[in-house]
């Protein structure tokens, strides 16, 4: 009678432990963010946009009217998520350059920004060097040509230039010295400069300041397992535009990987794609999906991807999860190394190169895997989804110190990873 007695006080110890640490990491209340899950209607037309765009005809010369235009539509683009208005940017602002020449480089510059929204980066940094050779504001091109070295994977050369404009009170010098430190591996110095450039946007009360730091700010704070302060901060993007689909979907990210709740999650999901209909928030309803066995709203989400990432209009800006999905279908593996192969020459990263390896990994390519993995991913990334495709290409190769080298790492990044990967990596 002791020990059953003993048996159960213990029992209720843990059962009452579990339900303590399970209150203690919930950071969500639905109440924080229901209002903002109404269905905003996103209006794809102004009054601004009408009048703008009635300047423009066919041999129309107003460089204004085609970059207010080209403005607008990336706002619709921002709010809907359809790749269309993104492309008709692009039209308008090459129609810009077109009509400039080499008279005004902010067109240039505008162009190479519309590009690297479309992950055309070499083009992108054709036009970006166009902007510095012919301008006078220099320091504003040097950050659109450092923001162009780091997505091609120059990072010399983004070090170098980085340097040209340091001014630790400039904001766009802030947030570029975070992305560089995030890249070096130090989150911590990345959340400082991103701290700082909070305090000079909430300074400046300017709203498209704000709406970028506090959402890529409550992005570090997640890497960095701040996960209240992450959910704050897209809080604090949402109280600014309510219908922000990255917010809402960063905090149906920690209720589905932090809180454990993918039923909360799938329902923030489906309020956005009420008004926003892009490929990613599929995907990660195919993943949540997936993580509940609920295999016909995988395979619905699944479809619903590939109908919007297969359009010509969106390029390469969906290759990254393309090559993934088709590395894991033996019929695609071709596929994948094609769309790997074309990756790295679109821009040479350690993490198109990771793709790369997993692609010849699953293709059955190990010890090409393993050499593509020591020479470019190793010691050159600290993204975990690399660190992961390290560990797998390690075990294949019978490296089993290495993968336990790595797997605490990788534990630790679970949240990042999500419950899918996290199940992967404990079976390491």
């Amino acid at each position: 009678m002791k020990i059953n007695i003993s048996l159960l006080i213990l029992l209720l110890v843990i059962v009452g432990c579990s339900n303590n640490s399970s209150t203690e990491t919930k950071v969500s209340n639905p109440e924080d963010y229901n209002t903002y899950l109404a269905n905003y209607e996103v209006k794809t037309t102004s009054p601004y946009f009408e009048l703008w765009n009635s300047k423009i005809t066919e041999d129309s010369i107003q460089l204004p009217s085609f970059t207010a235009v080209a403005g607008q539509y990336n706002l619709f683009f921002e709010s809907t998520g359809e790749i269309e208005y993104l492309k008709k940017a692009e039209k308008s602002l090459e129609k810009a350059v077109e009509i400039a020449n080499i008279d005004n480089e902010k067109y240039y510059s505008s162009l190479a920004r519309n590009y690297i929204s479309q992950h055309r980066f070499k083009e992108a940094k054709k036009f970006a060097d166009s902007a510095i050779a012919m301008g006078h504001e220099i320091t504003a091109y040097q950050h659109l040509l450092f923001d162009v070295y780091m997505e091609l994977g120059n990072y010399k050369e983004a070090d170098s230039i980085l340097k040209l404009f340091a001014d630790p009170y400039d904001f766009g010098y802030m947030i570029r010295a975070a992305k560089w430190n995030d890249y070096d591996g130090k989150l911590d110095r990345t959340i400082m400069f991103m701290e700082k450039a909070k305090e000079k946007a909430e300074a400046s009360k300017n709203r498209d300041l704000l709406l970028w730091v506090y959402s890529n700010l409550a992005d570090y704070y997640g890497h960095a397992g701040r996960i209240e302060d992450s959910y704050n901060h897209y809080l604090k993007t949402l109280e600014i535009e309510p219908s922000n689909a990255y917010a809402k979907k960063g905090i149906a990210w920690i209720i589905y990987s932090h809180e454990d709740n993918p039923k909360e999650a799938q329902r923030i999901l489906d309020s956005i794609l009420k008004g926003h209909n892009s490929p990613d928030i599929h995907l990660l309803k195919a993943e949540i999906a997936e993580y509940n066995n609920n295999e016909e709203l995988k395979k619905e989400s699944m479809d619903n991807f590939w109908k919007l990432a297969d359009k010509d209009q969106y390029g390469a800006m969906y290759n990254t999860y393309k090559i993934e999905l088709y590395s894991n279908d033996s019929k695609n593996t071709g596929k994948a190394l094609e769309l790997a192969e074309n990756e790295v020459k679109n821009r040479a990263t350690p993490e198109t190169y990771q793709l790369l390896a997993l692609v010849n990994l699953k293709a059955g390519n190990k010890e090409k895997a393993l050499e593509i993995i020591n020479t470019r991913v190793v010691n050159k990334t600290y993204e975990p989804a690399a660190i992961f495709t390290t560990a797998k290409i390690y075990k294949a190769n019978n490296m089993q110190d290495k993968v336990n080298s790595l797997k605490k790492e990788l534990m630790d990044a679970g949240y990042e990873l999500g419950p899918v990967t996290l199940a992967e990596i404990r079976s390491l």
